[in-house]
């Protein structure tokens, strides 16, 4: 292990990391690519110096790179500044999310694990807040700007009693010594509160159905905007104490393949300015808790609803009806899918150790709400359309781990906070903090129910490598399976190809019969040419031929040359008068012999021609083969010697 001179911490021989050129993201994503690509996430149009983040290939040259434990970023080179900005992380933004990663090790089926960054504890998440609020290199100090910018910890509650303080150092509308203008009309103020993942980061906790918060102003607490009677507001100086109470989590059905409690990440490698991260989109907002903003309680589309008849309209306004309504037609609300609740789950603040009684109460469950038939099957055809296409993102209907309740801290005209996580307290809780709120009996010396939240970081932390553990366990699993599969499809082409072989063979035989019968020559091994026959031996020469075709294909089919009245070729009974080559079967010395005008003229040859002849009956003695014919004893044998 080498310390290098940015805090990072690499795992290998070399400390030290080469030089890497600005990588440009190109248009399209290929996943086989061996240069590095654009993530699929959209470049911020107002930042364009942000286009250096890059998909990283599989297992593509990385070698060459360091395989870090701790992230290199960010990196605090300023001291003169208490608060910085960390413009070379990248920050979540446009609905994708990013966590810090690292090479992992030789022999690995997946690219990339997850890392930490430093310091390696809880506080503010670097790359989950606004890029508008500033941070002190622990990450435990935070100061705004105009407008009210939140951040969330690095770390989210998903089960359990937690407790944490957070310092109010500029708030409560007092003038901040670090606005710029002196002369503003309003001054800083503080929310704090606990939100999920979903919740946004340029406003104020509270905003939507996501996050629940407490205000400085007056002490009301705040949830969908609303602000409601709660406790006593807080200014500069003051110690806030923040707790959360969630029940146990609920475990996956192994039985349901639909359960959002079941784990999946949905994550990209990629490279932002020689850092890796993963990529991952974030969970979007669910049409049901968007329609609790709704004040009016009234369906959210009545803008599609026909608006009643005037009399009087614009000379360009056209009488004509609305398209997809019908006079009179009131639409159909949307099914809204029900909303589940943790069971005795509730959020309560202190001012100065002082309890301030349960805000929130029956929270929301933090898990994605469960996708419909439609979803799926609409899921379905896109993952078809998508199989061969370059790696993008999509939608993950389960949990990743990361979902929660998080500490959120939104910030407002300069205003200043220092986050304390623990275990020392400036103001510590009761051991027992729900029989407080509950008003019941509850003993002084009794054991603590709650933990400080820095005992999380740990927890979490490991969470995240059981994962990546899990991961890498099934990655090999299914590298083994694909490797399976291409084997067996491999085997199934070439047996393909070999079986097409064969049957262009045989078509280009049928094909080119004169081809087909040299073959059966050069089968035979023939090696001496027959002399050719002469004039008055033009008879035998034309029987030979026949005859070696018989002997190629079995002598089943083949008819005599002359014309006959049977064409079956079974010689055992062919009548005598059929032609004149037919011969007759002589039981004897197991010779044949033939008895028709044939065998005369082989008598008449000139004696000079001997020699000739004995050549030509050794060249063609190879089709001089037995044939058993329907099983039977008889034996045919063409004896060339007295035919010719």
């Amino acid at each position: 292990m080498v310390v290098v001179a940015d805090s990072s911490i690499v795992d290998g021989a070399s400390g030290s990391r080469p030089s890497t050129p600005l990588l440009v993201p190109s248009k399209k994503r290929k996943v086989a690519s061996t240069n590095p690509e654009a993530s699929p996430a959209p470049n911020d149009p107002n930042n364009p110096s942000t286009a250096a983040n890059v998909a990283l290939p599989t297992r593509n040259d990385f070698l060459s790179r360091p395989r870090l434990t701790i992230s290199r970023l960010p990196i605090f080179t300023d001291t003169s500044v208490t608060y910085h900005t960390t413009e070379q992380l990248v920050m979540n933004r446009m609905a994708f999310r990013y966590a810090p990663a690292g090479v992992s090790p030789p022999g690995s089926v997946l690219p990339c694990r997850t890392i930490e960054s430093l310091p390696t504890s809880y506080r503010v998440s670097w790359e989950d807040r606004s890029s508008f609020v500033k941070v002190t290199p622990d990450g435990l100090g935070l100061i705004g700007e105009r407008g009210f910018r939140s951040a969330r910890c690095n770390a989210p509650i998903r089960e359990g009693k937690w407790y944490m303080e957070v310092r109010i150092e500029n708030g409560g509308g007092d003038r901040s010594t670090y606005a710029p203008d002196i002369n503003m009309r309003q001054g800083s103020h503080v929310r704090l509160g606990w939100a999920r993942r979903e919740a946004p980061l340029n406003g104020p906790v509270g905003l939507d159905a996501y996050s629940y918060g407490y205000r400085d102003s007056n002490g009301d607490k705040v949830y969908l905007s609303r602000p409601r009677p709660y406790g006593r507001s807080f200014r500069s100086g003051d110690v806030i104490g923040m707790y959360i109470s969630l029940p146990p989590r609920c475990k996956p059905d192994p039985r349901d393949n639909h359960d959002p409690a079941h784990m999946r990440r949905e994550r990209i490698p990629i490279e932002f300015k020689g850092q890796e991260y993963f990529e991952s989109l974030e969970y979007p907002q669910s049409k049901e808790m968007i329609a609790l903003m709704d004040f009016s309680n009234k369906s959210s589309n009545t803008a599609s609803l026909p608006s009643a008849s005037s009399n009087k309209k614009a000379a360009s306004t056209k009488n004509l009806p609305e398209r997809g309504a019908r006079p009179g037609q009131v639409p159909e609300a949307p099914i809204l899918r029900p909303l589940p609740t943790l069971p005795d789950s509730h959020i309560a603040f202190f001012v100065n150790g002082e309890c301030q009684g349960i805000a929130f109460e029956d929270l929301f469950d933090y898990l994605p709400l469960r996708t419909t038939p439609a979803s799926r099957k609409k899921e379905k055809d896109k993952k078809r359309a998508r199989e061969g296409a370059p790696q993008e993102h999509k939608e993950n209907p389960f949990d990743d781990g990361t979902l929660g309740y998080y500490p959120v801290i939104s910030l407002f005209n300069y205003a200043r906070v220092r986050l304390n996580p623990g275990p020392d307290f400036d103001f510590p809780p009761p051991p027992d903090i729900d029989s407080v709120l509950k008003g019941t009996d509850h003993n002084v010396n009794q054991a603590q129910t709650w933990r400080p939240i820095c005992e999380r970081y740990p927890e979490f932390m490991k969470e995240q490598w059981d994962l990546d553990d899990q991961e890498e366990a099934e990655a090999v699993l299914d590298a083994a399976k694909r490797a399976e599969v291409e084997k067996i499809e491999a085997q199934k082409k070439a047996q393909r190809d070999k079986s097409r072989q064969q049957t262009e063979a045989r078509k280009r035989a049928k094909k080119n019969p004169e081809l087909r019968g040299s073959s059966v020559v050069s089968a035979h091994g023939s090696t001496a040419e027959p002399a050719a026959p002469s004039d008055d031996r033009l008879e035998s020469s034309v029987l030979i031929a026949s005859t070696s075709q018989a002997t190629e294909r079995g002598m089943d089919h083949i008819h005599s040359p002359a014309p006959t009245a049977a064409s079956s070729g079974d010689f055992n009974h062919v009548p005598e008068a059929e032609s004149g080559y037919n011969s007759e079967v002589i039981e004897g010395d197991g010779e044949e012999e033939q008895h028709d005008g044939f065998a005369g003229d082989v008598d008449h040859h000139d004696d000079d021609d001997d020699d000739d002849d004995e050549v030509f009956r050794e060249a063609v003695s190879p089709y001089r083969k037995p044939r058993m014919q329907n099983n039977s004893s008889t034996i045919m044998d063409i004896d060339l010697e007295d035919l010719l």
